[in-house]
């Protein structure tokens, strides 16, 4: 089995001045493709800058970072963007639409930004609203659907690039306790096609649904354990 992720010995210390914050110290992991993972911490443990490396949204004061085994950490900014592009599918507490777009639109957009034919990520975004339940709603803007079907969308644009990684950031946080369950039960599916999930999360109940489970404390791994008993979709 292929590493998705590879993290070795990473650090991330954020300098103001003469003040620095070590965010993440000396962190090692690896997540294999096909692996359903959710990383918790406390506020301030580190979860959050994790997120964004992970998500290259930001990159490591040291140590090394590879994403689908390429280094990251010394790319560019412009090649960083590629990356995400090509290799991240995210998902937002916030959901991130854009309100003037229709569902169908939402979806294709990292098609658009990485050069695909109009009629291609047409068909493309389609077919990933099929995959999350919202084949009849691809016409509705954001403000016409409910929470978990703007969340359902989220989760067809995070697919419709077919990347190494499906990231989600709290992606239950919005979501009252019913809908909650239904978006969980839309990451199992998703998992289940062979996809690599990784949640980030504060929330027990949430975290049930991985098989594996890294807990942050102050920077470090607290705890890398297998979930013997994940709620199953």
């Amino acid at each position: 089995m292929s590493k998705v992720i590879e993290m070795e010995v990473l650090s991330k210390v954020y300098r103001s001045g003469t003040l620095s914050v070590t965010a993440l110290d000396q962190v090692s992991f690896s997540i294999e493709q096909g692996e359903y993972v959710a990383i918790m911490g406390p506020s301030g443990s580190g979860k959050s800058t994790m997120m964004n490396i992970l998500g290259c949204l930001d990159v490591p004061t040291s140590g090394r970072y590879r994403l689908d085994g390429v280094a990251v950490d010394g790319l560019s900014e412009d090649e960083l963007a590629a990356v995400r592009n090509r290799k991240i599918g995210f998902v937002f507490q916030s959901f991130n639409l854009l309100p003037r777009y229709d569902a169908l639109e939402n979806v294709a957009l990292p098609l658009r930004y990485a050069g695909v034919g109009r009629a291609d990520r047409r068909a493309r975004a389609q077919v990933a609203l099929e995959q999350v339940g919202l084949g009849e709603r691809m016409n509705h803007r954001p403000g016409e659907l409910s929470g978990g079907q703007r969340q359902r969308v989220a989760v067809a644009r995070a697919l419709v690039t077919h990347p190494s990684l499906i990231l989600a950031d709290e992606p239950t946080g919005n979501l009252d306790t019913a809908t909650s369950v239904e978006i969980m039960r839309l990451f199992g599916a998703v998992h289940a096609q062979g996809n690599t999930v990784v949640l980030v999360t504060h929330e027990d109940d949430i975290a049930r649904y991985a098989h594996r489970i890294i807990r942050l404390r102050d920077g470090h791994i607290e705890s890398d354990t297998r979930n013997m008993n994940p709620i199953l979709a």
